[in-house]
């Protein structure tokens, strides 16, 4: 039978000095916990801990990536609003609008877009070596 998974509803408040934090959070730098509760939790609980080198620049480059994703995100909201305004664009000054604001954000896709092969590169020249 499979284990039964019980919620923690019981909840503990610690405070530290920030010496105290600090050395906690290097301590956890040295192991694949992610989260300051989970590895409190397993050191009072007795758990094991997987203790290794985290690859930093595999971290620094998903936390880039996860920006350029919001950001590539917001430009394609924005051509979805230009594309359902051009169906109802019925004069042509309005059009010629559009057009001037269309060209802005498609100079900004495309700057994101190189900004997301360099850093791609980039990240790939440091694998690499």
């Amino acid at each position: 039978m499979a284990k039964k998974r019980s919620n923690r509803s019981r909840f503990v408040g610690l405070r530290f000095t920030q010496e105290e934090f600090d050395k906690i959070e290097e301590r956890i730098k040295t192991t694949t916990t992610p989260r300051i509760s989970e590895y409190i939790r397993r050191v009072l609980l007795n758990k094991p801990l997987t203790v290794g080198l985290r690859n930093k620049s595999l971290d620094d480059f998903m936390a880039e990536m996860i920006l350029l994703r919001t950001e590539l995100n917001h430009i394609g909201n924005n051509f979805n609003q230009a594309v359902k305004k051009l169906n109802t664009l019925s004069e042509l000054p309005e059009f010629r609008k559009w057009l001037i604001a269309y060209e802005a954000d498609r100079q900004i896709l495309l700057n994101k877009i190189g900004t997301i092969k360099e850093k791609i590169n980039q990240i790939s020249d440091e694998w690499l070596q």
